[in-house]
């Protein structure tokens, strides 16, 4: 959705304040890395409270043209813009984002990018990769200390392309990738770590060599083959949950099963001790009802026989 601030309601007073910050981007009062005036004086010179301020701040955080610091205040962001990482995180699962939408949108981004950043990378940004690289070749025992490395790698790369819209969408991608390969990297296998580390190293000593169309390879066949990685993660991932739930499954079956054991004897046996009480208050009260016939009989008798 496209939000056109010159258009909005002059009611809507959040609208109002984002409407403030973009004339002070366009009239150059605020750029990347600038801070914004505090709430007070942006409630001041809109003419609104300072809870529709926040309002309208956290339009603008969703739009990725500013950043909140704890403590510190609203920035505009030194990096690529980008679309809030809730805002797009809800966008894929409302429109249903798949591995390979994302890694075809990579291809299509990312290869591109390598080769521009082969004619355009400053000698900062082949510092920046070199250290990436290293960072990537030190953690391959951490997953997701290597996962953040292999993101900031193709980030500095969308950033070394010298073209701002790319280095925008690579951002907003990666951070969707990011949040999908996190909760798989820690199935990723050792030989596929260091794969994927030497993978780096070739498209950051393409991008060194200015070697274009070598860089541009190096990255098509790195994606191709992180797709393929992922895919044995999520399979490994799939596979343990699975068994998880059989586990789960069996021991609740087992307890069931030990419930309805251990109560069958119960009532097997309250069935089969009630049955000898009742038989043995059958037997018993026959003795005694015959008994006291017998002893009344004898009595009887014994009286007779002494009136003879």
């Amino acid at each position: 959705m496209i939000v056109d601030i010159q258009q909005s309601h002059p009611n809507d007073s959040a609208a109002a304040v984002v409407a403030h910050v973009r004339q002070l981007i366009d009239s150059g009062s605020l750029g990347p890395g600038a801070r914004l005036p505090p709430e007070r004086d942006l409630a001041r010179e809109v003419g609104v409270s300072r809870p529709t301020v926040r309002a309208g701040l956290r339009t603008l955080a969703a739009l990725g043209v500013v950043r909140s610091r704890r403590g510190s205040g609203t920035y505009i962001p030194d990096g690529p813009p980008t679309l809030g990482a809730d805002a797009l995180s809800f966008l894929a699962a409302l429109h249903k984002f798949t591995v390979d939408d994302v890694y075809e949108a990579r291809r299509i981004l990312e290869v591109g990018a390598a080769g521009l950043a082969a004619e355009r990378a400053t000698p900062d940004q082949l510092a920046t990769l070199a250290d990436e690289v290293a960072g990537l070749f030190a953690s391959l025992s951490e997953r997701q200390v290597f996962l953040v490395h292999d993101i900031n790698f193709h980030r500095s790369i969308a950033a070394a392309s010298g073209n701002p819209i790319v280095a925008s969408l690579v951002e907003m991608v990666s951070l969707l990738y990011y949040e999908r390969r996190r909760a798989t990297a820690e199935r990723a296998v050792d030989r596929d770590l260091r794969d994927a580390a030497d993978s780096h190293r070739q498209i950051y000593q393409a991008v060194r060599a200015r070697d274009v169309d070598a860089a541009r390879r190096a990255m098509d066949e790195h994606l191709l083959r992180s797709r393929s990685y992922q895919a044995k993660e999520t399979q490994a991932s799939t596979i343990k949950s699975s068994r998880l739930v059989r586990r789960t499954a069996d021991r609740s079956a087992e307890r069931e099963g030990g419930l309805v054991h251990r109560s069958a004897p119960p009532e097997g046996g309250l069935v089969h001790r009630s049955a000898p009480r009742e038989g043995g208050l059958v037997h018993r009260s026959a003795p005694r009802e015959g008994g006291l016939v017998h002893r009344s009989a004898p009595r009887e008798g014994g009286q007779k026989r002494t009136a003879k």
